[in-house]
């Protein structure tokens, strides 16, 4: 008799697990984008939040938490309840700052494998922006300047390590450059600084400067990519101008791990819905970064080759202070 009730209490427990998962969301979802506002992830996150919010009918909050290059708020994703109702709009830097603690001698701010892939947004090589009116028309203007004057020039970026600091690393080892790099705490912040006049330059996703060069205030003397960019289609790319300098600047949704897999399967059907919504594509658009979706299997397989790359980058650039 007794086993009788363990094993109904067993199936009443499952029964209301499975309920539960079956009428999720019943609550409030917050999306960690781990910057301040104004950078890439915030650009993409907050039209994805609403759009998610619609298709889910529940709202999706959006809670910056920026610092370290991003990883305090992948950090604070990674160590969330895996119930879906903390969800990750992560950057780029994610496959790089496990590997930079490591350089660093310290222990990971967390694991890869703490964070599970559901959806990738956008794609876009990062834009060399300098302020209009500086001395650089070029990219060669720029790296010959470089060359003669090493450690003049600095440059802003989110953070040791992360998606504005890795590019221009790439691009002094290729181009033989010594530049001086001052971290932020997000894109938004180094932006401010380049056009206060603090700094000399930023990469940073197209997005993030659009506006500002559309204004009239920066300049963009070439990208990171290996195609034209379709906000900006008549910025030559590094390599059309001698430099073997290519990088990635992507947006991607993400939930802790141990996330119970009909949640995974409500959020994948969420985040298709919003980067098929027409107004997520021309929010995202205007600011200057195509939608350019992968579902789960191909994001994961992305995420994976990403971070292989992104580790050899990580240990050429090695200690940084």
């Amino acid at each position: 008799m007794h086993r009788r009730s363990v094993l109904a209490a067993l199936l009443l427990s499952i029964a209301s697990l499975a309920g539960a998962q079956g009428s999720y969301p019943t609550k409030p979802i917050t999306m960690v984008v781990p910057f301040p506002p104004g950078g890439l992830a915030d650009l993409v996150g907050r039209p994805v939040a609403e759009a998610m919010s619609r298709d889910l009918g529940q709202n999706v909050i959006v809670e910056n938490k920026g610092g370290a290059g991003g990883g305090i708020g992948m950090a604070h994703a990674a160590k969330a309840q895996p119930d879906g109702y903390t969800v990750l709009m992560a950057l780029s830097s994610f496959t790089v700052i496990p590997e930079a603690d490591k350089v660093l001698g310290r222990a990971p701010m967390y694991a890869l494998n703490s964070l599970r892939p559901i959806a990738r947004i956008t794609a876009d090589p990062t834009v060399l922006a300098v302020r209009a009116d500086s001395p650089w028309k070029t990219v060669k203007d720029f790296v010959e300047d470089a060359r003669k004057r090493p450690g003049a020039i600095n440059y802003g970026s989110s953070g040791n390590y992360g998606t504005m600091h890795v590019p221009m690393e790439i691009l002094s080892q290729n181009a033989g450059i010594k530049m001086t790099h001052v971290p932020f705490t997000g894109a938004g912040p180094a932006v401010v600084a380049l056009l206060s006049g603090q700094i000399d330059a930023v990469s940073s996703g197209p997005a993030t400067v659009l506006q500002h060069v559309k204004a009239g205030k920066l300049r963009v003397l070439g990208h990171w990519g290996n195609a034209k960019l379709e906000s900006m289609p008549e910025v030559p790319s590094l390599k059309s101008a001698g430099y073997n300098a290519e990088y990635a600047q992507w947006s991607g949704l993400f939930v802790p791990a141990g996330t119970p897999e009909p949640v995974v399967q409500r959020l994948r059907k969420a985040a298709q819905f919003a980067a098929n919504d027409a107004k997520v594509k021309d929010t995202i658009l205007n600011a200057g970064s195509p939608v350019l979706y992968q579902d789960t299997p191909d994001f994961e397989k992305y995420v994976a080759t990403d971070a292989k790359n992104m580790t050899e980058v990580v240990r050429k650039i090695g200690k940084v202070e």
